[in-house]
């Protein structure tokens, strides 16, 4: 049986008040919750909460990913507001953008809010760092990592983590176990790990 690889995720949450206490920060604990729930990999997390200035957002990223993080999420500043710039600061990190995960996100809270075309969420590539920009709200977290199903678990729009996974293999990072009854991660037969080897190739 292959020993799982540990993994380092940050996570981040970006609030003006609950950086500054006004209230209770939900962000950082729906990100660990569903990340251990979902993934078999040992985890270790770096959690962040600072509050919604750009330059300190852009500083922080790139310090999860000095620190070895392979994934790093964040939650919080993705909407049209002026305090609002997290995808900015992102962007401003990144060395490639991957626009399908922003993509998808905004087609599954479509589902449920026509404003969800006023989210900016993106993910970008860092190093061999994945940095995806995920909803503010809990339920929204879940919802777009896991994806949806209806009442006979048939599935009706699939979560961003389902690529996750594979997409870390591609840019050299740690081999990512999902349990398949919270999140089944899609790869190619020939980059699924039999023998403690992988053998990632691009996807068509």
């Amino acid at each position: 049986m292959n020993e799982l690889d540990p993994v380092r995720i940050g996570i981040v949450s970006i609030s003006d008040r609950a950086a500054s206490g006004v209230y209770e920060d939900k962000g950082l604990p729906a990100l660990q919750g569903w990340l251990t729930s979902a993934l078999r990999n040992p985890i270790t997390f770096d959690a962040r909460l600072i509050p919604d200035e750009q330059a300190l957002i852009s500083q922080t990223l790139i310090g999860l990913v000095d620190a070895g993080c392979a994934l790093v999420l964040t939650t919080g500043g993705t909407g049209p507001a002026p305090r609002d710039v997290t995808p900015e600061a992102t962007l401003a990190v990144a060395h490639r953008e991957m626009p399908g995960f922003g993509e998808q996100m905004r087609q599954i809270s479509l589902r449920f809010v026509p404003t969800a075309i006023l989210s900016r969420q993106c993910a970008v590539i860092r190093d061999k760092s994945l940095i995806i920009n995920l909803p503010g709200q809990p339920k929204a977290i879940q919802e777009t990592l896991e994806g949806l199903k209806s009442a006979d678990g048939q599935t009706l729009a699939a979560g961003i983590f389902a690529a996750v996974p594979y997409c870390i293999d591609l840019i050299g990072g740690p081999y990512i176990e999902t349990r398949d009854e919270v999140c089944k991660a899609f790869r190619p037969k020939s980059a699924i790990r039999t023998t403690g080897t992988i053998r990632p190739q691009e996807p068509a």
